[in-house]
């Protein structure tokens, strides 16, 4: 997500150099490409001028300080003014009502609502250890009824049948009854979708909306609609008092326009992001990180906390043991250090993290990722070709073995070669993380991992 304002902003306010004051002649022409940027980037044009302004009347006349350059000076501006746009502060559920707090889903057909109804549940039952309860009153749709009844099953969340014949206000009156018997929690309530706002579909949410009294409302929407996301957001915010907006999709969204326009446009605040089909792919959004991503900048505290929820603590204490025991770092351990990645959404999510220092082109970086995405499938094939005494004495691997082991991963035996000679840097590597600095060093040294080299952070 936002690829394109990305690149165009990173060489934007480059361009604001060696002045000693910003003033309305040396910031013309950037404010000119920032405004392109952004519409470039299908933001709302009433949105667009607006920034445009505030970002102009707090820039013209700043003096910069002794530890800025005005480039450094005007990014803060426009970096402060983003996060303005989008709403300050990442606002949490407010789900501290007598149980059971109920959330109401609403949104058009295909933005992804019955997905989202169950990355909410999976979120609230891992991250904020609440009991959860769905339900579906899409009484048009059976496959929308099923998903949902799918999704509760993977999920470990309770499902609360419905059918057809039923009446929406009478399913989630009856689902938040039994949530009350079974001290629950949170009950989701997901709604019928119609393809566009009309009269009939607006009464019938209406009505679910003031027979159930939820906590938050959330207006589901897919972020590659653009503007059009917001527009629709309003059309729906003007029908129902909405707390939040939940944009799908950003991982296809290489723009950005939606998360800029949607507050700004609604007043509402976004509350969560999704990634993609995973059911652990929601991500709380938080306007100040969103911004440094925008500007090139980075998003480590959501890396750490990616880290966090996906590293297997226990393997990696077991693996820290055994090196300092002089035991090294084979094979299967190289590929459980793979999959940890994978679990972390592989390396576009790690990236798209990192703070993007020197200038990195990002459709070169993407270029980057996908080989090397490649090379980390092939790795991991080749790993699970050898046998387990292979995998932990890679010495043993002769010319013939390596010629079995590139026939078993459909692989070249110079494949087979490269990765052991990657695996014996790795090792090297692996005993200086635990020396002071090495962490740094590992970083360094994983280079050679990646095709062409690592990226320059």
């Amino acid at each position: 997500m936002f690829e394109n304002l990305t690149d165009r902003l990173s060489q934007t306010l480059r361009h604001v150099t060696g002045k000693a004051k910003l003033t309305e002649d040396n910031i013309k022409d950037t404010l000119r490409e920032v405004r392109m940027a952004l519409l470039e980037a299908d933001v709302a044009l009433p949105v667009v001028k607006d920034f445009v302004t505030k970002i102009k009347d707090r820039a013209v006349g700043t003096e910069v300080s002794k530890s800025l350059t005005p480039g450094q000076a005007f990014v803060k501006i426009v970096q402060a003014e983003l996060v303005e746009l989008m709403g300050a502060a990442n606002e949490d559920l407010a789900l501290n009502a007598a149980p059971p707090a109920v959330i109401l889903m609403a949104g058009l057909q295909g933005a992804g609502k019955t997905t989202t109804a169950g990355k909410l549940a999976r979120f609230l039952k891992e991250r904020k250890k609440k009991s959860v309860l769905v339900v579906s009153a899409d009484v048009y749709r059976p496959a929308a009824i099923k998903q949902l009844e799918t999704l509760a099953n993977d999920i470990g969340v309770t499902f609360f049948p419905s059918d057809t014949s039923q009446k929406p206000v009478d399913i989630a009156q009856a689902a938040i009854r039994e949530a009350k018997l079974k001290f629950i929690d949170v009950v989701i309530v997901d709604t019928a979708g119609r393809l566009h706002v009309d009269a009939e579909m607006m009464d019938e949410i209406k009505q679910v909306h003031a027979a159930i009294k939820p906590v938050e409302t959330l207006f589901v929407v897919d972020a590659m609609t653009g503007q059009d996301a917001a527009n629709t957001a309003k059309a729906f915010n003007d029908a129902l008092p909405l707390t939040g907006v939940v944009l799908t999709k950003v991982d296809g969204d290489a723009r950005g326009g939606a998360a800029l326009s949607v507050r700004a446009i609604t007043g509402k605040p976004i509350k969560f992001l999704g990634m993609g089909e995973k059911s652990e792919a929601l991500d709380p959004f938080h306007p100040d990180r969103v911004a440094s991503r925008i500007l090139g900048m980075g998003d480590v505290l959501s890396l750490i906390e990616q880290a966090e929820q996906n590293m297997d603590r226990e393997k990696a204490e077991k693996l820290a043991k055994k090196i300092k025991k002089g035991k090294g770092f084979d094979l299967e351990d190289f590929r459980d250090q793979l999959q940890q990645m994978k679990n972390m959404g592989g390396l576009g999510s790690l990236m798209d993290k990192l703070p993007m220092l020197g200038g990195v082109n990002l459709s070169q970086m993407g270029n980057a990722q996908n080989a090397a995405e490649k090379q980390f499938k092939q790795m991991e094939a080749i790993i699970n070709s050898m046998t387990p005494a292979e995998r932990r004495d890679p010495e043993v691997i002769s010319g013939s073995r390596k010629r079995r082991i590139a026939l078993g991963s459909g692989t070249q035996v110079q494949d087979v070669g490269r990765l052991i000679k990657q695996h014996k840097q790795m090792q090297k590597m692996m005993k200086k993380v635990t020396a002071k600095g090495g962490m740094a060093k590992m970083m360094r040294g994983m280079g050679s991992m990646f095709p062409g080299g690592m990226p320059k952070m």
